[in-house]
């Protein structure tokens, strides 16, 4: 009888287009399925909050669709080195099968155990699934990263297209012999007391069939508009695919060939953002301390604030302009926010707070549910104009036009600010500029139901401007 082989499960939880999976099924050897905890490894960036939940419910997803096919998910927690040690001991396993994580931590461990595994006499089978472009396989003429994306992005479109997605396996065979399982609620990776999730559960369901039916809506009914509508924050004009993409509940093959067949113009739109999250992730692999250290070695002597209540005025909502608080409540109650709201939102706490990106980072990192590490520091390390293909520094964002720009009704802010919800379009975005009268009709009372601005936007650009320029006079001084 053939050993069984481990298909270790990570950032891949679904069966459809699981280049591992498909590749162990192959094999013919009778199947274990695992998926460990690993808590150690990540250090600071061990996944946040919002995340576990997440994570909970992908997991209980795949458990039972591999349950279906008559395979168990083992679940383990604990340093991945010491789990397969276990599960062999355990099984008797011939083989593992997986597929790669870019995170540099992940890689370092992924080196670790293939060493340890050709030790003990066990085969190590690695696939590309996560990214449309293997790292490495898109570099510029001189054989360097990218470091602009719009290049970058060309060059993937010249290169042969992905792969279509695999289907998934039929049938799984299991080994007989099946090791025991840690109970999923014991991990407690869901909200113990307070439950905050509520706002969670109301927005999402979660695992591969939820993943798959919005990927199918977001292609039928929404993508051919996707170009017009995408920055609109009332509206349904984004996908948010980004957690399903990010659990890897969808490959992002299966997205690439959903949305480009057939081509139009909203569809080319939309794979210009999943080239984005290429790009993110071959920063990352490219430089791989971009979450804790600018790319742009001078922002290092930013004159940025510490400024505690600010932040955490920024964090609870409470900043005065209404379209930086609906978003980072849309954050809060969601776990998700819109991407122009995160633009708008995470300039604001730089440019208008001048307090470090790396401290919205570490608040996104914790309660977004699509945490990313490539795409969260790439993300905020453009809006800081630090990074690569940075958005100049310059470019400071009014949160007042931004939202009479984009939520023109005030649909977004009556959803999450309901303190304004009566007001009139025409102030919803500046309340401070209402007539008292307006204000007490529609049951709004500055400084007392709803705070005055925390910062004057004029002032704030212009004292912004001034640390840009005093940062690039010491950075002049230092080369001379």
């Amino acid at each position: 009888m053939n050993a069984p082989a481990i298909v270790w499960f990570r950032n891949d939880l679904r069966i459809a287009d699981n280049p591992a999976l498909a590749a162990a099924a192959r094999s013919g050897a009778p199947l274990v399925g695992l998926y460990i905890l690993d808590d150690a490894s990540p250090g600071q960036w061990r996944p946040g909050a919002a995340a576990d939940w997440w994570l909970h419910h992908s997991l209980a997803a795949l458990t039972e669709t591999l349950a279906e096919r008559g395979v168990q998910l083992t679940l383990r927690r604990g340093r991945a080195q010491f789990v397969f040690e276990q599960i062999i001991a355990e099984t008797g396993a011939g083989a593992v099968f997986w597929n790669r994580l870019y995170e540099p931590w992940a890689m370092r461990r992924d080196e670790e155990i293939i060493a340890q595994l050709r030790d003990d006499g066990v085969k190590a089978h690695c696939f590309h699934e996560s990214l449309l472009f293997e790292p490495g396989t898109v570099r510029t003429k001189q054989g360097e990263s990218f470091r602009t994306f719009t290049p970058f992005w060309r060059a993937c479109l010249a290169a042969p297209p992905p792969d279509r997605p695999l289907p998934a396996p039929k049938s799984l065979h299991a080994a007989p012999l099946t090791p025991d399982s840690e109970d999923l609620d014991a991990w407690r990776l869901l909200p113990q007391n307070p439950d905050w999730a509520v706002g969670l559960r109301n927005a999402w369901l979660v695992g591969e069939t939820a993943a798959r039916a919005e990927l199918s809506d977001f292609a039928r009914n929404h993508v051919a508009d996707y170009k017009s509508e995408r920055d609109f924050l009332g509206r349904v004009g984004v996908s948010r695919l980004s957690p399903h993409l990010h659990f890897g509940e969808l490959s992002p093959r299966e997205v690439w060939r959903a949305i480009s067949e057939p081509a139009s113009i909203g569809g080319e739109a939309y794979l210009r953002e999943l080239g984005w999250r290429e790009f993110c992730h071959h920063l990352l692999i490219a430089h791989r301390d971009m979450p804790d250290c600018p790319l742009d070695r001078s922002f290092e002597r930013f004159p940025y604030r510490d400024d505690e209540a600010a932040l955490d005025a920024w964090r609870r909502g409470q900043t005065g302009y209404p379209l930086v608080d609906a978003a980072m409540r849309e954050l809060w109650i969601t776990g998700w926010m819109h991407n122009r709201a995160r633009m708008v939102s995470a300039s604001f706490l730089i440019k208008h707070l001048l307090i470090d990106w790396r401290k919205g980072e570490r608040w996104f990192w914790d309660t977004l549910v699509d945490a990313d590490l490539a795409n969260n520091s790439a993300n905020w390390q453009w809006v800081a104009g630090c990074g690569a293909d940075a958005a100049p520094y310059f470019r400071i964002f009014n949160p007042a036009l931004q939202g009479e720009k984009f939520d023109p009704d005030g649909a977004y802010v009556r959803r999450y600010v309901p303190e304004l919800a009566g007001l009139d379009a025409r102030y919803i975005h500046r309340p401070w500029a209402a007539p008292e009268d307006i204000l007490r009709a529609a049951g709004v009372r500055l400084g007392v139901t709803y705070p005055h601005p925390i910062v004057d936007h004029a002032q704030a650009r212009e004292r912004a401007l001034a640390a840009f320029e005093h940062m690039r006079s010491l950075a002049a001084l230092r080369e001379a």
